[in-house]
């Protein structure tokens, strides 16, 4: 095996899509610098995403660099363009329209990542992104936008990462380049992979056939009381060490250690 880093993935608005940089921060807080820095919240504050409205996903969004976004919809509502710190009540009104309520876009400069105490980069590898297409007789990148992993690894087996976790109360060491993270736990999935990134339509039977593959498909090193059921993927993880990280950085297992 050659375990390097493929692709990084920071998602700047968070429950929208991704932008993919050659270079990224691990941030000593946790995130990728950028990562989940916006959000989109109602009247009480509470996120508006994918495991709330299906909506979501009918929004497209690219960059040009992770505080400029492009937005349309998938109905082919033409591209708008606009500055995360500038444009924000613009922004704030065109997606209230579309979600047909009040919205606001709010900042954390932190960034706001779905688990606050794993708040490390999240891990996948390649050939699991591959594996899981094929279980559905989907394209390799229709799944890794339902998935939505911060980094992901080539040049291992599918369901590699499932080495960068062990039972509770221990953790593994893991390098990307320079950087050193922690790998805690296989991620529980929500409804959200089971949506098309596209159009939000949810993919008959998804949960149970996921569920029937990875049973079918469990290495042997997957093992653990944390893997307590099926319906998890990817690794949430803890930052040790903070840095730069780069496309194409060797990745290390270093060590299982007591957390």
């Amino acid at each position: 095996m050659n375990p390097r880093l493929a692709r990084i993935a920071l998602f700047p608005v968070k429950s929208l899509g991704a932008y993919e940089p050659e270079l990224a921060r691990v941030t000593a807080a946790g995130p990728l610098e950028g990562d989940r820095r916006y959000a989109i919240v109602d009247g009480e504050g509470e996120y508006v995403n994918g495991k709330r409205t299906a909506a979501v996903h009918r929004l497209l969004a690219d960059y040009d660099d992770p505080d400029r976004l492009g937005l349309s919809k998938h109905d082919g509502d033409r591209t708008r363009e606009f500055s995360l710190e500038d444009d924000r009540e613009e922004l704030a009104g065109r997606l209230s329209e579309h979600f047909g309520y009040p919205v606001e876009v709010v900042r954390d400069e932190v960034g706001m990542p779905d688990d606050t105490d794993l708040s490390g980069p999240t891990v996948i590898s390649t050939a699991t992104i591959e594996t899981v297409a094929s279980w559905f007789d989907l394209a390799p990148e229709n799944v890794r936008r339902r998935f939505r992993a911060n980094l992901e690894i080539e040049g291992v087996p599918a369901f590699w990462e499932d080495r960068l976790f062990s039972d509770h109360g221990r953790v593994v060491d893991f390098e990307v380049g320079s950087v050193r993270l922690s790998g805690v736990n296989p991620c529980q999935r929500c409804v959200v992979p089971s949506r098309d990134p596209d159009t939000g339509e949810e993919l008959a039977d998804f949960r149970e056939r996921f569920v029937e593959k990875r049973e079918e498909t469990l290495p042997e090193w997957t093992h653990s009381d944390r893997f307590d059921h099926p319906f998890r993927l990817m690794v949430n993880t803890r930052v040790s060490e903070a840095g730069e990280i780069e496309v194409g950085d060797p990745v290390e297992i270093l060590g299982e250690r007591a957390e």
